[in-house]
């Protein structure tokens, strides 16, 4: 595992990207890890679950926590594809593009409203996990 990725499962957008990131993920570099999960909490005390619901975490493999589009790229890179998205993370791109992004996520529930008809997800957009 060279990522681990904490999500909100309950965000239909969010769990979107997650199935197209594992799909593009033969060699298993990234671990997903649903915030809502019951046991969330104790598996990993280091992350606060309510700022990993405002702004996307995630975990390197050395420990070192990412935040918001610097998961995104970390994870898509990792994938070999979609090159364009490390774009976002130019100089001049990157204080808009961060900016961007943390309007969708606070905003997440509604634009996943709009654009799939569905808010929050049941349990047909769970994603599931391998637990090592």
């Amino acid at each position: 595992m060279e990522l681990r990725i904490f999500y909100d499962g309950n965000c239909p957008l969010c769990s979107a990207e997650m199935r197209q990131l594992k799909a593009r993920d033969p060699k298993n570099l990234i671990a997903l890890e649903d915030l809502n999960a019951p046991d969330f909490s104790e598996r990993f005390s280091h992350i606060d679950r309510d700022y990993a619901n405002t702004i996307l975490h995630g975990e390197t493999a050395t420990g070192e926590v990412l935040l918001g589009l610097d998961v995104t790229c970390k994870a898509w890179a990792l994938t070999g594809t979609r090159a364009w998205i490390q774009l976002l993370r130019l100089p001049v791109i990157k204080t808009v593009a961060d900016w961007c992004y943390l309007r969708f996520a606070k905003h997440r529930y509604r634009i996943s409203y709009l654009l799939t008809g569905k808010a929050r997800c049941d349990d047909n957009c769970q994603i599931p996990t391998k637990r090592r």
